[in-house]
């Protein structure tokens, strides 16, 4: 389309673009993505943006159908003109990036995707640093899956860097990466315009019907009020009953470029179609293949003049549509002709993956040859991070196998990379094929293991478990260390549904029976084996009777580097074992390796287990902090995790509004999957705020509600939640049955959590003088816990319980105790509990009011301690995933909140006191 003509009616537009390069020109970045229809001139509006990107440096990249099966071609498009400066990237990032980009050769290991976006944003920010960056990136529909993960993750991690990242894409789809990112829709013109640009283009088309029939065709969408008039003859220019009928302007535009490309000479038809199977427009090597085809450069002549391609550096297309309307408009001899030609003039050595790509896209037959050739470029692909190209790779060899027990094999291998990738329903298809090959032995039971962990993939629900049963039972005589593997995950599958909501066959009782008859090694270190020993004798045998085993899981897990969901799994069983100290140990060395390694996969998770600590922990600002943090980087990952921590956070504030809303969040999602352990924790969740507002009759019920079956953590949090709303309400049978339960995990935990709970819960329901011994015991060992959230609600209830003896000055000593941590912590449904006991025993007490613009956020809380710790902004930026230039913005924030100039006074200033409460 002519830029000229692009442009036309589209004042707006351009605006909003002038927008955006006045932000990067001020030192602020800029992210935008223009959405529409094929033709409605987003490509023009970009080229608009290009070529008034005065005073900043351009890179543009746009993405080619065809390159979608090669990781990583995208962002190389992108980061290609910037690689000399590598050396100015952290070790790991600068890793990263060149074993994606092929640079190095990969360990063996290949590099986390997202660390390799964080290269990327790196590298931006860095060439920004000198000049305004301007990057812009058309048909971002079409870049390679590791591409768009990257750049998506690019512009979700901008903060003061000067850079602009502007993408063009046709509507979004369910798994667009974009979705949530600023955008402008280009939609059709208005009547006005598109009949002015219509008499512009087309001005000796005078008949009004044929006018209207064009217009209306069109709907508004530039390039077919172009390309319609130019595709019909003289007879139906004068014949309104003439013009032809179709469904979609994409399609019509396309149809149109198609008829064009059919009226050009055969050798010049042939000529487009190489340009269109080559996906990088190199001349070099489309000159090459057109010799092999005995074609001339005089066939690139009749090409140009129709305004269907320009050959410079690089070949264009007119638009995109073009490409695919030759795709169309050629035979598939013929494509497979081009393929043959271009896999000749590849380079087998340089470039094998595009080279064996061409050749199976050429073959006519099945090839065990060529197939192998592509599991090699599949296993080339993994190194580099690009699973989605293995999976494709992996696909494509799996059709070309002509053996069937081994096409069943690469249909296994390619269906694992394509779960991996997150493309359950090509993994689902993959499976089918699989199936179909008969395998037998070990190859079947992987099969069926990979089946269901399909399942608790898509749902974490009732239905996973009995699966991922079945598979470990079909992995044990063959594969014992993969049959551990599977059973505990067939018992985290148990958990997610949660006791009691399953059909007995299915629950954990009958997957930890299962486990329990695997042959062990009772001295055994090895953590699996250790955590399926433990977990599966606790759903047997008791609490009592696991945890020995589960305190040589944490010991074990203790010497293991990076984050894995097994180590996941082992944080469960420190809070389940109330070992606070190894709960945050674990994690915190988790974060610390993932946040080095840049491994972001798994990171979200483990800093929502982390803030969960620190809720319990009463430090309330480090748990919004960590939440806000792995809130951002879900989204960077476009993943919507369930807000359990949160929800807790929320209670332990007394925020009811907030707890309500994030409830029936958590509730719509997992209620129709059967995810019985969110139910759980939501009603902990309640028990928690409703005790919190002296509401205890809700307390009561929504404790009681959950207080059976054999749920991880949560049983034991809701006993003592249990515990509290039944001795206010006198119901002393209910508080003592819950006491018993909790009591015979405190006692088997034995650490001053457990017993300190334990005592505070002995001492609610003693009618007694005892009661004071048991307080003082509870309030001596939650202080040698740590766990301040649970101190304070001693001394809260110690004080209640001696100004209900009327010991007032005593009862005032605790209750100012209680006052002061819950309000300083943020927990404001206990702490005005707390306010009006000692407003009863004749005490003032103000509220706090907090200036809350000076509050620090909880990001910038985060980064003011970090750098209070002496981090560069090089480190705090690699640390939590964003610029050093971010960085800076931030403490310059921070700097004017706390009325501070320099990193040496904010190594004297109480951070906490300035922390946002809520």
């Amino acid at each position: 389309m002519d830029p000229e003509h692009g442009l036309f009616g589209r004042a707006a537009e351009c605006a909003v673009l002038d927008q955006v390069l006045a932000d990067v020109n001020a030192g602020e970045h800029a992210v935008l993505v223009l959405r529409g229809e094929a033709g409605e001139g987003k490509t023009a509006l970009l080229d608009y943006l290009g070529d008034n990107a005065d005073g900043a440096r351009m890179i543009r990249v746009t993405g080619v159908e065809s390159e979608m099966k090669l990781p990583y071609a995208g962002l190389h498009q992108l980061c290609v003109s910037m690689l000399h400066q590598l050396d100015s990237l952290p070790d790991p990032q600068r890793d990263a990036l060149c074993v994606a980009f092929g640079l190095i050769e990969s360990t063996g290991t290949a590099p986390d995707r997202f660390l390799v976006g964080l290269a990327a944003l790196t590298l931006l920010s860095e060439t920004a640093s000198s000049q305004p960056l301007v990057c812009i990136v058309d048909d971002f529909h079409w870049l390679d899956l590791p591409s768009a993960q990257a750049l998506a993750f690019v512009a979700r991690r901008l903060g003061a860097d000067p850079v602009a990242l502007v993408f063009g894409e046709r509507d979004p789809s369910d798994d667009d990466e974009l979705v949530g990112l600023p955008e402008l829709v280009v939609t059709g013109l208005d009547d006005p315009d598109a009949r002015a640009l219509l008499a512009s283009a087309a001005p000796g088309l005078r008949d009004e019907r044929v006018r209207d029939r064009i217009l209306a065709e069109a709907r508004g969408n530039p390039l077919a009020i172009l390309e319609l008039p130019a595709d019909l003859t003289s007879m139906e220019l004068g014949a309104w009953n003439g013009l032809p009928k179709r469904e979609s302007r994409s399609g019509q535009i396309e149809q149109s470029y198609e008829r064009r490309i059919r009226a050009l000479p055969t050798p010049t038809q042939q000529f487009l179609l190489l340009a269109a199977t080559e996906p990088v427009g190199d001349p070099t090597v489309l000159w090459r293949a057109a010799a092999l085809l005995g074609l001339d450069e005089d066939v690139a002549v009749p090409a140009e003049a129709s305004g269907l391609v320009s050959l410079d550096t690089r070949i264009r297309f007119a638009h995109p549509l073009v490409r695919s309307a030759v795709h169309q408009s050629a035979s598939r001899a013929d494509v497979q002709r081009a393929h043959r030609a271009l896999a000749e003039v590849t380079d087998r050595h340089t470039d094998p993956d595009r080279r064996v790509w061409h050749l199976a896209a050429a073959a006519t037959a099945p090839d065990e040859a060529l197939a192998a050739e592509l599991e090699r470029s599949a296993n080339r692909a993994r190194s580099r991070g690009g699973v989605a190209a293995a999976a494709i790779f992996l696909r494509r060899a799996t059709e070309l196998t002509p053996d069937l027990t081994r096409r069943g094999q690469r249909a296994l291998a390619a269906a694992q990379q394509a779960m991996v990738a997150g493309a359950p329903d090509a993994a689902e298809e993959l499976l089918a094929t699989a199936e179909m090959a008969d395998l037998k032995g070990l190859q079947l039971a992987r099969l069926e293991r990979l089946h269901a962990e399909l399942v608790f993939a898509r749902s974490r629900g009732t239905d996973a478990p009995a699966l991922l049963l079945d598979a470990a039972r079909r992995l044990t005589p063959l594969d014992l260390p993969m049959a551990r593997e599977t059973y505990l995950e067939a018992l985290l599958a148990a958990m997610f549904a949660g006791a009691g909501r399953l059909e007995p066959d299915e629950g954990m009782r009958t997957v930890a029976e299962a486990a329990r008859s695997l042959p062990s090694d009772p001295g055994s270190q090895d953590l699996v084996e250790l955590l399926l020993d433990g977990l599966s004798a606790q759903f047997t045998q008791g609490y009592a009777a696991a945890a020995p085993t589960l305190r040589r899981a944490l010991a074990a897990n203790r010497a293991r580097d990076g984050v894995t969901l097994i180590c996941l799994t082992s944080s469960l069983v420190a809070m389940e074992l109330w070992e606070g100290s190894a709960w945050l140990d674990l994690l915190g060395r988790h974060v610390r390796g993932a946040r080095e390694t840049g491994t972001l996969s798994l990171l979200p998770m483990a800093l929502d287990y982390l803030a969960s600590y620190y809720v319990q922990a009463g430090d309330f600002a480090t748990a919004a902090a960590l939440t806000e943090e792995a809130a951002a980087l879900n989204a960077a990952i476009h993943v919507v995790p369930p807000p359990y921590t949160p929800t807790m956070l929320a209670a332990w504030r007394g925020d009811q509004p907030a707890t309500g809303k994030l409830t029936e969040v958590g509730i719509q999602d997992a209620f129709p999957r059967g995810e019985g352990s969110a139910l759980v924790l939501t009603e902990y969740a309640s028990a928690v705020l409703n005790n919190g507002l002296g509401r205890y009759p809700e307390a009561l019920a929504a404790a009681q509600r959950v207080s059976g079956g054999d749920q991880l953590v949560a049983r034991s949090w809701v006993q003592a939640e249990l515990v509290e709303a039944a001795a206010r309400l006198e119901q002393w049978d209910v508080g003592a049955e819950a006491l018993a339960a909790l009591t015979e995990r405190s006692q088997a935990s034995g650490t001053s959590w457990a017993l300190g709970t334990e005592a505070r819960a002995r001492a609610l329901l003693s009618r007694g003088p005892d009661a004071d011994d048991l307080y003082r015991t509870s309030i001596d060992r939650l202080r040698d816990s740590g766990m301040q959230a649970h101190l304070a609600r001693a001394h809260l209830a110690y004080g209640e319980w001696l100004r209900r003896n009327d010991r007032r000055a005593d009862a005032r000593d605790q209750l100012r105790r209680a006052h002061d941590l819950l309000s300083h912590m943020g927990a404001a449904a206990f702490a005005e509990r707390a306010r009006n006991e000692l407003l009863a025993t004749g005490e003032t007490v103000r509220k706090r009011t907090p200036d809350t613009a000076l509050d620090l956020t909880p990001q910038e809380s985060l980064i003011a301690s970090l750098a209070r710790d002496g981090q560069t902004n090089q480190e705090i930026g690699a640390e939590l995933f964003i610029s050093p230039r971010t960085v800076e913005w931030h403490l310059r924030k921070v700097f004017a909140k706390l009325a501070i100039s320099s990193r040496r006074e904010l190594r004297d200033t109480p951070l906490e006191a300035h922390m946002a409460a809520v």
